[in-house]
C-alpha cells in the first residue's frame, strides 16, 4: 500500500477542525521556540493575511486550508531587534538613493519547514540561495504578493502534508532586468534588485550580497492544499508542450504595453498598466481589456503597432 503525503496522519475519526486544531498547536510550539506568536483566528490581521494568500492561489484557492498564521516577533532577542534596526536604516538608505522611495514590496517565499525554521532564526544566509535558481540571477528569488501561487510552488510538504510559506516586506529600490544569467551582484550601482520584467515582475531577485539587510520576514502562513502536486504536474506538462505561433498577427500585451508607454502620453499609458492590472486580479474579463485598450490607444495605433511587430519577426 502506499500512502500519499497528505494521508500520512491518521487521527481515526477526528472531523477536518480537530486535525487542523491538532496541527496548529503542534507548529505553534515549533514556531513559539523561535520567537514567533500565533495570529488568532478572526482577528483582522489573520483575515487581511489569509485573504492576501488565497487571492494570489488563483484556483488553487478552493482546494486551500489556512492551517495557522504565524507572526514573527521583532523584539524576540537582540540579534533580531538589531535585524529590525538594520532593515530600517538600509530602508532610509535607498529612499535617499533612488529619490524619496525605496520601492518596498510585500512578497512569498516557500520552502520546507526546516528552512522556513532556519531563515526565521538566522536569516536567508541560513538557506542554500542557488538551490532554486532557474538562471534569474544568483541570491534569493521571492514573489510578488499577488502571486503567492509562486512561492506555494516552492514550498515543500512535512510530514503532516502541511505546507509553509513567508510572507516578507523587502527593499526593492531600483530594479534591473535579469534573464538567462548567472549574475549575482547589481551591474552598476544605480540598481539595487532584480527582476524577470520590470513591467510585471513575477520574481524579484535579492543579490546575497543584500539578503539580510533588504528582506524582513513577518510572517508565516502554514496551509494544505491538495491539489497544488496535480497543479505542478500540468504546469511541468505544459511547459514540455511546444507552443503554436497564432496564425494571425499578435501581440503580448507586456510588449504592447512597454512599446505604446513610448509612444502615448504618460496619462494614457497609465490607464492601460491600470487596466492590464485589473485584469490580472481578475477584476475584468480578457474582452473588457481589449475593449478598453482599443478605447485609449485607438485602432489605428494597435493595428500599426501589432502589424510592425510581425514584420519584424518574419523578417528574423
Amino acid at each position: 500500500m502506499t500512502v500519499d503525503d497528505d494521508e500520512i496522519l491518521n487521527y481515526g475519526s477526528e472531523t477536518d477542525e480537530e486535525v487542523h486544531s491538532k496541527i496548529g498547536s503542534h507548529l505553534f510550539e515549533v514556531f513559539a521556540q523561535i520567537g514567533m506568536v500565533s495570529v488568532g483566528e478572526g482577528s483582522m490581521e489573520h483575515e487581511e493575511t489569509k485573504r492576501s494568500f488565497l487571492l494570489g492561489m488563483g484556483l488553487v484557492s478552493k482546494d486551500t486550508n489556512i492551517v495557522a498564521i504565524n507572526k514573527i516577533k521583532p523584539n524576540f532577542s537582540l540579534t533580531r531587534q538589531a535585524k529590525v534596526k538594520s532593515f530600517q536604516i538600509f530602508s532610509e538608505a535607498v529612499t535617499e538613493k533612488c529619490g524619496g522611495d525605496a520601492n518596498i514590496k510585500h512578497a512569498w517565499y516557500g520552502g520546507s519547514r526546516d528552512e522556513i525554521c532556519g531563515i526565521v532564526s538566522h536569516g536567508f544566509s541560513s538557506c542554500a540561495t542557488n538551490a532554486k535558481q532557474d538562471f534569474h540571477g544568483v541570491g534569493v528569488q521571492l514573489f510578488p504578493v499577488k502571486l503567492s501561487i509562486d512561492g506555494a510552488l516552492s514550498s515543500v510538504a512535512d510530514e503532516s502534508g502541511v505546507r509553509h510559506i513567508l510572507l516578507c516586506r523587502v527593499i526593492i529600490g531600483k530594479p534591473e532586468v535579469v534573464k538567462s544569467s548567472k549574475q549575482f551582484h547589481p551591474s552598476s550601482n544605480e540598481f539595487d534588485s532584480g527582476v524577470d520584467n520590470l513591467l510585471f515582475p513575477r520574481k524579484y531577485i535579492i543579490w546575497n550580497a543584500f539578503i539580510n539587510s533588504h528582506i524582513f520576514p513577518e510572517y508565516v502562513i502554514s496551509f494544505k492544499s491538495p491539489c497544488l502536486k496535480e497543479f505542478q504536474r500540468k504546469q511541468a506538462g505544459n511547459a514540455l508542450k511546444p507552443l503554436k505561433p497564432p496564425k494571425s498577427p499578435w501581440i503580448s500585451f507586456p510588449t504592447l504595453i512597454s512599446i505604446l508607454s513610448e509612444i502615448l502620453p504618460p496619462k494614457k499609458s497609465s490607464e492601460i498598466v491600470k487596466c492590464h492590472n485589473e485584469f490580472r486580479a481578475k477584476k475584468i474579463r480578457r474582452m473588457q481589456l481589449v475593449q478598453k485598450v482599443r478605447t485609449i490607444a485607438g485602432d489605428k495605433l494597435l493595428d500599426a503597432v501589432i502589424k510592425s511587430i510581425n514584420n519584424i519577426r518574419k523578417k528574423s
